[in-house]
């Protein structure tokens, strides 16, 4: 489910859990997140705020053919079973809610449909120019380079793109609608194996494909969530059932062919992935809570011997493991300060009695990543606000401290690169700017910016960080960005986003709209509050539980400022949250509506609400309650206020029966964002 409403007549944006969240399975990938919502995030246009820009844990997906049934034919064939009234009853008024909203978009789309046309004329012509520009991340084999583009997995030489090899094609196996993952290639480069997963389902099926002369498909894994492999021809794969990953099996391709189960969670709040270590030495099952990890290891020369703990489950004690020269690299909270540091200890006696500490962070820094090379590891890291690079060499045993330009707000580390590589490459992202790629060279101890790309650096927008004072006193940061050709801001819309939960931070990677709409002279305000993870591990435990009214104060302080320092006003901003961000934006509503209302005052803001038949996580039975139940409240307020100026806010239902909770295709996803800026611009009277 996904909601926009208006501020002045739109003001919290709520949708359900955006699972643009990697899971934790390679150092690195820090905030303790609910195992529940561990997904790769989509390249679409959805204009949502939910979390970090992980980039490489994927989701499952299953791509068996099978029909999809909307949910007035299930309600038909439920109906020829045997069922009480009362039950026949709730599914009559559940079916008569969905045709009534149904019947209520088709009336209200109307207004919108010019603004609807206009903008998706615009977003079409923005992705053509930049992320259609954007190559695909290539994954290297000495000189052999596997890529995907369209739907297809390709081979080439390197240096020598025009000559690539199909080596797969999701239409060829009768999986048009499905799109690719995640792909890994065996050591030798025997065998492939994929991910692919359908727009309409959170499972995804792992294909095996042997690389012969002519590829031949080995085995269909269905609901498969991570995959590696251990050695060329023994695959280590984990499994999820109710979005959920508990179970982790092997299967080799030798003669005798055969699976088993290696590791199997029995704790329900633990979720479980694999990753292999860059060395290739080992192969890790990473078992995850919010707070608790534990990681077995399986040695890649051996994956038929059982797994060895590393270190027990130790309550409040995350930590993630690397491999090199027979030594474990351990990226945990454990010790003082309860932040991120990277400990090292030998492979025969990995407990934590034997961790010493290898790297410790300065002050007000941030670990957002890691990655281990042969002789070097590349600390990915947030430090004063600004993104930077520490260098470690194990050869000199020294830091090289790299500051980044000062328009990037995040990370994307580009997937896969080899062990032994006397580069680093990684691509800077912002809201408005296309991701543009980089290198950190160890040789010459420098930053490269890669030009052949040519994605040009955004020039007409201003980035500005600021800090509100909360109200305990305590600095939030804010990141702020406005056309540099606009004038008198202060009569500019305003839209401020804002997440604050699950130590996870707003996702600040490029979006379409997002540059769109600063082409329009609106103002995008991000509210790093407490909750999240922008400042920490003590950041997100500072505004969580019984602390969460600190996100909804930061929150409060963040939006004052802007007014105050003459970022739009009252009547013209807007506020977007997804998931657990729908918290602090609903109470702002109600403690503070004279933040985010219009001229005239009124009991609810338009909301604008997208909903899927087929989601798994937002049942839409409930939704098409809780529209009901809003309508009503806003009426009855309506009525009981009568007086000039007085109006009933606009509650819009769109009914999605194509697309699920985390995914949609670009043409789905173009449509629904077009809808969500048409909605705001009109609710803003922006036009």
């Amino acid at each position: 489910m996904k909601i926009w409403a208006s501020p002045m007549r739109l003001q919290n944006i709520f949708h359900v859990l955006n699972l643009s969240i990697k899971c934790c399975p390679k150092p690195g990938h820090l905030p303790a997140i609910p195992p529940h919502s561990l997904t790769q995030p989509r390249r679409c246009l959805i204009l949502e705020e939910a979390g970090s820009t992980w980039s490489s844990a994927l989701p499952p997906g299953s791509l068996l053919h099978r029909r999809g049934f909307s949910c007035e034919e299930v309600m038909k064939v439920s109906h020829k079973g045997n069922k009480t009234p009362s039950v026949i009853t709730s599914e009559l008024l559940y079916t008569d809610l969905l045709r009534a909203e149904q019947e209520n978009w088709n009336k209200n789309s109307a207004r919108y449909k010019s603004r609807i046309k206009r903008i998706k004329r615009k977003l079409e012509e923005l992705h053509d120019k930049y992320t259609l520009n954007l190559s695909s991340p290539m994954i290297r084999f000495g000189e052999n380079v596997y890529f995907e583009d369209n739907g297809c997995i390709f081979l080439s030489k390197a240096g020598d793109a025009d000559k690539a090899s199909v080596l797969f094609s999701t239409e060829d196996l009768g999986f048009s609608d499905a799109h690719i993952q995640r792909i890994r290639i065996s050591p030798d480069q025997r065998y492939m194996a994929v991910s692919l997963k359908s727009e309409n389902s959170e499972e995804a099926t792992c294909v095996v494909v042997k690389l012969d002369r002519f590829p031949v498909l080995e085995k269909v894994i269905p609901n498969s969530f991570s995959f590696e492999w251990a050695t060329s021809d023994v695959l280590f794969y984990t499994i999820q059932k109710n979005l959920k990953c508990q179970e982790v099996f092997m299967t080799s391709f030798t003669d005798e062919k055969h699976t088993k189960l290696v590791y199997s969670e029995q704790d329900a709040r633990f979720f479980v992935d694999i990753y292999c270590t860059k060395d290739r030495r080992f192969l890790t099952i990473n078992s995850n809570s919010k707070t608790t990890s534990e990681v077995w290891l399986v040695d890649c020369s051996h994956p038929f011997k059982s797994p060895v703990l590393v270190q027990a489950r130790t309550k409040g004690v995350i930590y993630h493991v690397e491999h090199r020269n027979d030594e474990l690299y351990i990226l945990t909270t454990y010790g003082e300060p309860a932040e991120y540091k990277l400990m090292k200890a030998p492979v025969a006696s990995s407990g934590m009695e034997n961790w010493q500490l290898f790297y410790a962070l300065e002050e007000k820094t941030k670990l957002i990543d890691l990655e281990m090379f042969s002789n070097h590891c590349v600390m990915f890291l947030q430090r004063n606000r600004h993104l930077c690079l520490d260098v470690i060499s194990f050869l000199s045993h020294s830091v090289q401290s790299i500051k980044l330009p000062t328009w990037a707000c995040a990370f994307e580390l580009e997937s896969h690169p080899e062990h032994s590589t006397s580069t680093c490459y990684f691509q800077l992202t912002s809201p408005v700017q296309p991701p543009k790629r980089f290198a950190y060279s160890f040789k010459a101890n420098n930053l490269i910016e890669q030009a052949e790309q040519e994605v040009p650096i955004i020039k007409n927008c201003h980035t500005t960080r600021l800090l509100a004072k909360s109200k305990d006193e305590t600095s939030v940061p804010i990141t702020v960005f406005h056309n540099t050709k606009s004038k008198e801001l202060h009569r500019k819309p305003l839209l401020v986003h804002v997440y604050g939960a699950y130590g996870i931070d707003l996702n600040m990677s490029f979006k379409e709209e997002k540059l769109m709409l600063i082409e329009e002279g609106w103002i995008l305000a991000y509210c790093h509050v407490r909750g999240g993870g922008e400042l920490g591990l003590s950041w997100h435990k500072d505004g969580c539980q019984h602390k969460k009214l600190k996100g909804l104060h930061d929150l409060q302080a963040c939006i004052t400022l802007l007014h105050e320092l003459g970022f739009s006003q009252p009547k013209s901003t807007a506020v977007a949250a997804a998931s657990a961000g729908g918290v602090l934006a609903g109470a702002l509503c109600n403690t503070d509506p004279e933040l985010i209302r219009a001229v005239v005052l009124q009991p609810y803001p338009s909301v604008f609400i997208t909903a899927y038949e087929n989601d798994q996580r937002v049942p839409l039975t409930g939704i098409l309650r809780y529209v009901q139940k809003l309508r009503k409240a806003a009426r009855d307020y309506a009525s009981r206020t009568e007086r000039k100026g007085n109006w009933t806010p606009n509650i819009i239902l769109d009914v999605q029966a194509r697309g699920s909770h985390c995914d949609a295709s670009w043409e789905d996803s173009l449509k629904q964002v077009a809808r969500h800026i048409a909605f705001l611009s009109k609710e803003l009277d922006n036009e």
